[in-house]
């Protein structure tokens, strides 16, 4: 199984603290359907160990790229797992942003088409079905579905099994799709235990060789 995904545009960075906006977190529109569960549940705990200060400073080195319409709407197009995290624990949360497009018009279809033609959507479900409509896409963080498989792979991840690939798109719904496509146990984000033992074997497998953050093992 592969993402059918089109062509991607590359984010620009931020070009300074000066440069960055103080944004209410609840009030950012998604760019992708879903998330893996078992990386906000984690990245939950990362936050209730910080102080205000601290959460304030490392969200402010990970700003949000963001696209503005003209009524002033944003969509996030990164860091849906942090905000996904933090709008749950406190739904008056604030983050930081910068604008990466703005978009001339008020209507949502417009906005959502300029984003898919530059590849800034991610438009399969907590299922791996897809690509769907942009227009199914939700409209608040706390909208977006479980993929499990996502959680699996954030996972493999974490225990340096793939590497990171910041570069590529979607990456790890990408190798979501290629774990769908073989024979796991039954497992969810919430218990992946199940799938773990087979999930590394088939990462560090020839098999997996065409993924982008694939690790020659000896």
């Amino acid at each position: 199984m592969s993402l059918r995904l089109p062509p991607y545009q590359s984010l620009p960075p931020p070009h300074g603290q000066d440069s960055l906006l103080e944004v209410g977190v609840a009030a950012l529109q998604p760019t992708q359907m879903c998330v893996g569960l078992a990386e906000v549940r984690s990245r939950q705990v990362d936050f209730s160990q910080e102080s205000s200060r601290e959460r304030r400073q490392y969200l402010g080195g990970k700003p949000v790229p963001l696209v503005r319409n003209a009524a002033g709407d944003l969509w996030m197009v990164d860091r849906h797992h942090r905000l996904r995290a933090l709008v749950e624990m406190d739904p008056q949360a604030i983050a930081f942003g910068y604008v990466v497009l703005e978009v001339a018009t008020h209507e949502r279809d417009v906005v959502l088409e300029a984003l898919r033609q530059r590849g800034w959507l991610y438009l399969y479900d907590g299922r791996g079905q897809g690509p769907l409509e942009p227009q199914a896409l939700p409209s608040s963080l706390l909208g977006l579905q479980d993929d499990p498989y996502r959680s699996l792979v954030w996972k493999l991840k974490k225990e340096g099994l793939i590497e990171p690939a910041p570069l590529i798109p979607f990456h790890e719904f990408r190798w979501g799709a290629w774990l769908r496509s073989r024979s796991l146990p039954p497992f969810s984000s919430s218990r992946l235990e199940p799938a773990l033992p087979a999930a590394r074997t088939l990462v560090r497998s020839q098999a997996a060789a065409h993924l982008a953050g694939w690790k020659r093992t000896n």
